[in-house]
């Protein structure tokens, strides 16, 4: 038989969604996917509960229902202060996995050259590959994870056509400041490269930290992608219900490779979310302080064992430390500690580009009982890592 693609064998499977069937294997409390383990909005399932019994229950429009569209404008311009066109700038998705993918496969040949930022949500650099496109990391730094202007800026100068911004960002949880997004803005234009942001954490921002959108910023509104979603705003995660902001030009074109790709996205489950959209700033402000809270457990639950991590700005990741273990493959120390610790997280090397084996990815995305219940699990890993005896993860 002749050979597969070349473009598909360069990467794995992905770990995050692997460390959830190791978690589902031991029993394991499950911090390594990122999604809640607690309901959406009741106003948005009960609208569900109606939409099965009266519809749309056929193809939307491929592009994404008139109705959904135009919430998504509203909203957008509401906290943006960017006013967008649901006509002609908006591209509904199954999910920012797709708007992502979408974008990439309109804006990128093959040969072209990416920039990203490490760490990284390992869905970029698959994106970036499967567009036939060169990545090109530059490292943020911990424990601030702030990046060097000069590297951003050499990394321009080597032709990059574009740049990848999770803000705030997965898995690392870092707020772009004002400060960054302008320079990262003003390189943008120098060099004439598109930003393709990633803002599904936009109201997951812990004070006094700001998410700031990149197309709002002066010069940016023709040139910036808009990549978003649902799932994590309303705890929909299941419903792939995403989206693409970004000039008529450019949705030309993602409109024909998102016809292609999946046609539309779930027309009952559009009508249900749309209800969503049109929360009033209180839904927000609850969401965030709901989130607080839930760092504040896991987090300060962390800080009580002993266990080094870094303060996340926004988003729902916490990076562990683990190299006091001797830790030297962070997979199988993954899998050990699902196994033998009962809980599950995600091996830091898949978000680096850089050789980083001493971190460990949790979310706490959980109600309160599933958290405190990780914490006294978590309270044996000191002494069950120490006296762990050949493991093969030192």
């Amino acid at each position: 038989m002749k050979e597969l693609s070349n473009r598909s064998a360069n990467f794995t499977d992905s770990v995050i969604r692997r460390m959830t069937r190791v978690a589902n294997k031991y029993g394991a409390v499950n911090l390594s996917q990122g999604f809640p383990d607690f309901d959406p909005p009741k106003a948005i399932t009960d609208r569900l509960a109606r939409v099965a019994g009266e519809g749309p229950h056929q193809y939307a429009l491929t592009w994404g229902a008139k109705n959904f569209r135009d919430a998504v404008a509203k909203k957008y311009e509401h906290f943006s202060g960017v006013k967008i066109d649901p006509e002609t700038e908006i591209v509904v998705t199954c999910g920012s996995t797709e708007a992502m993918m979408a974008t990439m496969l309109s804006i990128i040949n093959p040969g072209d050259k990416v920039v990203i930022f490490s760490p990284f949500y390992e869905n970029y650099g698959a994106d970036t590959i499967l567009s036939g496109a060169e990545p090109i990391y530059v490292p943020l730094v911990p424990p601030e994870f702030h990046f060097d202007k000069e590297k951003l800026e050499d990394a321009f100068r080597q032709g990059a056509k574009a740049l990848i911004l999770c803000n705030p960002s997965n898995p690392c949880g870092k707020v772009f400041t004002m400060e960054e997004m302008q320079t990262i803005a003003e390189l943008a234009k120098k060099y004439d490269a598109y930003v393709v942001t990633d803002e599904v954490y936009e109201h997951i921002v812990y004070a006094p930290n700001k998410h700031i959108y990149m197309q709002s910023l002066e010069g940016m509104r023709e040139r910036t992608i808009v990549c978003n979603s649902l799932s994590k705003t309303y705890s929909i995660t299941g419903w792939r219900l995403g989206y693409v902001i970004a000039n008529p030009q450019i949705i030309d074109r993602v409109k024909k490779v998102h016809d292609f790709l999946t046609v539309g996205a779930a027309a009952p489950l559009m009508e249900a979310a749309v209800v969503g959209l049109e929360f009033g700033d209180g839904y927000y402000d609850e969401l965030a302080a709901h989130y607080a809270h839930m760092k504040e457990v896991f987090v300060g639950g962390l800080k009580k064992l002993g266990l080094k991590y870094t303060d996340p700005q926004g988003a729902y990741y916490v990076l562990v430390d683990v190299s006091e273990f001797g830790v030297k493959d962070d997979v199988k120390f993954c899998e050990w500690m699902a196994q033998f610790v009962g809980v599950a997280a995600v091996p830091g090397s898949s978000f680096f580009r850089e050789d980083v084996h001493n971190l460990v990815r949790f979310h706490f995305a959980k109600q309160d009982d599933t958290l405190n219940e990780a914490i006294k699990r978590l309270a044996t890993l000191k002494e069950k890592a120490i006296n762990a005896k050949n493991v093969d993860w030192r």
